[in-house]
Formats: C-alpha cells, sequence, structure tokens
C-alpha cells in the first residue's frame, strides 16, 4: 500500500516537526505532502529542515503564498499527490505506529473497499475538564457498520463517528467524487465523509483504539461552536446539491433535509425567516420544488402542529 499524506500548515512550528515526522514513520507512506498556506511563524523553516533530512517531504504553497484554508490547501496537496492511497493529517495532530495495520490488512482481504476508517485519540496541550478529556477520548464508531449504511449513521451520530484523521481513501474515489469544499469554512470534512459514504464503500479498520492523535490546544477552529452553526446550513445544502446531481434516491435526500431543517428547528427561526429560507432552496434546487420533498419541507407543512396546535388535540 503506496500512500501520500497531506497536511495543511498555517502556523503550527511548535507542532509540525512532531506531525511530519509521525507519518514518516510509515513505510507504506511514499510522500508526505504539506502545503505551507501563508504561514507568518518558523513553520516554512521547520518544514525545510525536515525536508532535508527525507526526500519524501514535499512542500507546496499557494500562488502568492496566500493563506487560503484549509480545504484549498488539502486540495492542492491532493493535486500534487502521487500515490494510489490518500491518507490525511492536520499539522497539530499526529499517527500512532499502528496507524496502517487495519488499512493493509482489509485493502488485501476485500478488493471492494475503497476506503477504512479507525479511531483516534486526544492529546491535550492545555488545561481540560474531566467531561472535555472524556469527550475527546476516543472519536470512533461504537461498532462496525456495513458501507450501506454509514451515510445513516454519520447523520444521526447515534453510533458516534469517526475523523478525517484515521481515514485511508483511494485516491480514484476522490477524483469521481470532488475534492473539499473551498468555500466551507470548517464542516469542510464531514461534507467529504457524507459524500464519500454516499458513493463509495468504506470499511470499519481499527475502531477499538487509537491510530492517529488529535493535538488540543487554545488555538482549535473545532472549539468554535459558533462558526460551526453557521457553516452546518451550507455543508447540508453542499451534499443536498451532490445528492441531486448524482441522481442518488430521493431517500438520501430525505434524510438530508430532515437534519437540515432538525438544526434550523433548533436555532428558532420565525416562519418568515423559514418560509424566505424554503424559497432560496427550491430556487437553488428547482428541482425539488414540486416534489413530494419540497412539499413536505414547506414550512407551513412542516410546522403545522406548532401553527395549529388546535387541529391535533
Amino acid at each position: 500500500m503506496r500512500v501520500s499524506v497531506i497536511i495543511p500548515v498555517y502556523n503550527a512550528a511548535a507542532y509540525i516537526e512532531k506531525s511530519v515526522t509521525s507519518a514518516l514513520f510509515h513505510n507504506e507512506v511514499k510522500e508526505v505532502i504539506v502545503v505551507d498556506d501563508g504561514s507568518t511563524d518558523s513553520s516554512l523553516g521547520v518544514l525545510e529542515q525536515l525536508q532535508k533530512a527525507d526526500a519524501r517531504v514535499k512542500i507546496h504553497n499557494h500562488e502568492k503564498n496566500e493563506n487560503r484554508g484549509r480545504s484549498a490547501s488539502r486540495n492542492l496537496g491532493l493535486r500534487k499527490a502521487t500515490q494510489p492511497y490518500i491518507a490525511f493529517l492536520d499539522a497539530d495532530d499526529f499517527y500512532l505506529e499502528n496507524r496502517f495495520e487495519a488499512d493493509k490488512k482489509i485493502f488485501l482481504e476485500n478488493s471492494e473497499a475503497d476506503g477504512v476508517y479507525n479511531a483516534i485519540g486526544a492529546h491535550f496541550y492545555r488545561k481540560a475538564s474531566n467531561e472535555e478529556q472524556q469527550e475527546l477520548q476516543l472519536t470512533t464508531l461504537t461498532e462496525p457498520i456495513l458501507p450501506e449504511k454509514l451515510f445513516h449513521y454519520l447523520l444521526n451520530g447515534e453510533k458516534g463517528y469517526f475523523s478525517i484523521d484515521g481515514l485511508t481513501i483511494k485516491k480514484q474515489v476522490l477524483v469521481e467524487i470532488g475534492f473539499f469544499v473551498e468555500s466551507l469554512i470548517v464542516a469542510e470534512d464531514t461534507d467529504l465523509l457524507l459524500k464519500m459514504t454516499l458513493c463509495s464503500k468504506l470499511w470499519p479498520g481499527n475502531i477499538k483504539e487509537p491510530v492517529a492523535i488529535r493535538g488540543v490546544h487554545g488555538g482549535n477552529i473545532f472549539n468554535q461552536n459558533d462558526l460551526y452553526r453557521q457553516q452546518r446550513t451550507k455543508m447540508y445544502e453542499s451534499v443536498i446539491n451532490f445528492t441531486l446531481k448524482k441522481k442518488l434516491p430521493i431517500l438520501k435526500i430525505d434524510e438530508l433535509l430532515k437534519w437540515l431543517f432538525y438544526y434550523r428547528n433548533k436555532e428558532k427561526y420565525t416562519l418568515e425567516e423559514d418560509l424566505k429560507y424554503w424559497f432560496y432552496l427550491m430556487k437553488m434546487q428547482p428541482q425539488l420544488l414540486f416534489s413530494v420533498l419540497g412539499i413536505k419541507y414547506f414550512p407551513i407543512i412542516r410546522k403545522r402542529k406548532q401553527l395549529f396546535p388546535f387541529l391535533f388535540r
């Protein structure tokens, strides 16, 4: 198994050496593609020293050394990747010695496998509450799930989640599905994972113990809950657009709309705001307008019990 590991870097001088070194440890890794996303600290100097020590380290930058974000940086890395398998790693995270053990076995034994996902753990560089340590101790699915059911369970979170740091995917799958949506500031990984579950077969690897470690510190973007709430709607819209474009079963679109409006309902939008959003959504995807789903999710019908409680006594 020949792997390209893609690492986007922005001002991660304190962590990047450990991250890159942990990837280089594995014989399966034939190149570590590091995209410096306009760093203003000493990240690039650290990377250049790592490159001198190991030619597998490949450093790339955006045009004019611009800062373009994680998605654009990962996409540049994907365009530069030369190996048939892709793995991802954030600049403040690192792999463990067992990173590719389950992956190799599954790809060898199962010709239908397009990707393998594994559990990841966490290392705290700052103080953390017992609750936070418990929550991030192991990011994984609680049980093996068949590929055809993975979309459903990732959407509802009933059996947990997995991280892109624990995923190994065939590059051809990403070529066929498309790369990261660069307009998404966050949730771009969730967007891509959901698309993968719709169009490829992802199998569980080691979901009982971590194969990679997430670095938790004050600068983590996943701590910014308000930003995730703002981007969540855009993420659902992206997957809905993809599902319609690929002409996938209407039940998949129904599931996506259900969760999109579930979260909007939690935000307590007014009926007027919901109507405006529904018309926006129908304008964006007019094929939904006169479909069963267009009617089902029309705000007055969706909120009928709330609007007309006397009819449901």
